[in-house]
């Protein structure tokens, strides 16, 4: 089991500043950093303007326009094969809040002991709060913890929305597609945030901020203005929807509006941002012309899947010292935010053994080369009980996809077949024996659920 002890900067100081007379020179104390997490719902790998993959021209939309996620990509570094811990809301969210898979806390059978046993572990809130006693925490938007209500101040937040659902924003059930001047609740919530984080300046307080959007999950709603400006875009061939474009452009636009507040107040010179999504994009639209050309292409597969299309998503880290601009393949997680957050914080106890992610620092500051180390070489996706019994292992450039339900797996090679579209099982079976071993094996000692059990 690795486990990374993470040495704050100030001790370093202290221990190699030299001595001047009889009295040690005292070191500046180090600021902490700030962190801001923007977590959107169901935008897909291909859902922005930027390229998620700067070598695959394929891996952008071909028709939204999102010019301020542009800018958080061109002001760091993007990871082409950034993944969310799960291909739903719940899970990822519960997953990214303790750098635990899903395996371990969510679509259990146990209902009455997993809930009580996540209130327990290590959360980003709590985590910081060890590292510097003064951080100030919030979360805005969409928590999603489902079948427990767990609270974001159970959880360490210092404010928050509570325990809310999709259908805080505008879920899937309201009157829609529609018109609204806050659309998916967008600028409400970047007002509350712009607030905080003004707040947090004026008190010369560290924070972590998590902004939790509810777009672009359905129901679509939009600006009006929006929605006219998307009639005149020219459609794409596998994104054409001009009230979801409306959607996204409304998102891409809140976003603005906390960038723009973020170097209003010179921060940027010590914030860190996280842009990601929660899932990868549905396949289809209930609104809008038959879909011909896939939605997500050139990944296999959506929303609520274990091929690349319902949990590869973008993936952004801008912040100090990373590299403007950059971009790294190296595989990436939500699982390994808080292992990162640790050591940018200068947090200095040693991390829980249940976490599963890593610290992306070293990839950061080697020009998004190297490798995450983490307790296990490989990257684990999985669920069953109230969802379709399946999982995923990816494991360098090879992945297995199981389907519990009739045993069967599937192998891929990611380097060379992105669309998951050849099966390498037949082919490879020792390959895929090995990692159906590993993930089998995992699973186990996770005490993972493999079976289907409705309520």
């Amino acid at each position: 089991m690795i486990q990374k002890k993470i040495i704050p900067a100030v001790i370093l100081l202290q221990t190699f500043l030299p001595m001047t007379g009889s009295e040690s020179t005292k070191p500046k104390k180090v600021k902490s950093p700030n962190f801001i997490l923007i977590l959107t719902d169901d935008q897909s790998w291909v859902g922005t303007s930027f390229l998620s993959d700067p070598n695959d021209p394929r891996s952008k939309s071909d028709y939204y326009r999102t010019p301020n996620m542009e800018r958080i990509a061109t002001a760091g570094m993007r990871f082409s094969n950034g993944y969310a811990p799960a291909p739903y809301c719940c899970p990822t969210r519960r997953s990214i809040t303790i750098g635990q898979t899903p395996a371990k806390h969510e679509y259990q059978q146990d209902r009455e002991g997993w809930p009580q046993a996540y209130r327990k572990q290590l959360s980003i809130p709590q985590m910081l709060k060890i590292a510097n006693p003064d951080y100030q925490t919030a979360h805005f938007g969409k928590w999603d913890a489902r079948y427990d209500e767990v609270t974001p101040e159970e959880m360490g937040y210092d404010i928050s929305d509570g325990p809310t659902t999709n259908g805080t924003g505008g879920g899937k059930n309201s009157e829609w597609p529609i018109a609204m001047e806050d659309p998916k609740l967008i600028f409400s919530l970047t007002d509350r945030a712009c607030n905080f984080i003004e707040k947090q300046v004026t008190d010369n307080k560290p924070f972590y901020l998590q902004l939790s959007h509810y777009a672009v999950h359905l129901g679509i709603t939009y600006t009006q203005s929006a929605l006219d400006k998307y009639k005149n875009v020219k459609p794409g061939e596998k994104h054409f929807i001009p009230e979801f474009g409306a959607m996204t452009e409304d998102l891409d636009t809140g976003i603005g509006i906390l960038l723009d507040k973020i170097e209003e107040l010179d921060l940027m010179n010590n914030t860190y941002i996280i842009f990601m999504s929660d899932n990868g994009g549905r396949k289809s639209q209930p609104i809008g012309e038959e879909q011909v050309v896939a939605r997500n292409l050139p990944l296999r597969d959506g929303k609520g899947s274990m091929y690349e299309g319902g949990i590869r998503v973008p993936f952004v880290v801008a912040g100090p010292d990373i590299p403007k601009n950059s971009s790294s393949d190296v595989p990436v997680t939500g699982l390994d935010i808080l292992p990162t957050l640790a050591e940018l914080s200068g947090y200095s106890p040693e991390l829980p053994e249940a976490i599963d992610g890593g610290s992306l620092g070293s990839i950061f500051h080697n020009k998004g080369k190297g490798d995450v180390i983490r307790n296990n070489p490989f990257l684990v996706f999985h669920q069953a009980v109230d969802r379709k019994p399946q999982s995923a292992i990816r494991k360098g450039e090879y992945k297995l996809v199981k389907n519990w339900a009739d045993n069967q797996i599937e192998l891929f090679d990611l380097s060379t077949d992105i669309g998951e579209e050849n099966d390498l099982s037949q082919i490879s079976p020792e390959i895929a024996a090995e990692l159906d071993r590993e993930l089998t094996t995992f699973l186990q000692q996770a005490g993972a659920e493999t079976r289907e059990i409705r309520r």
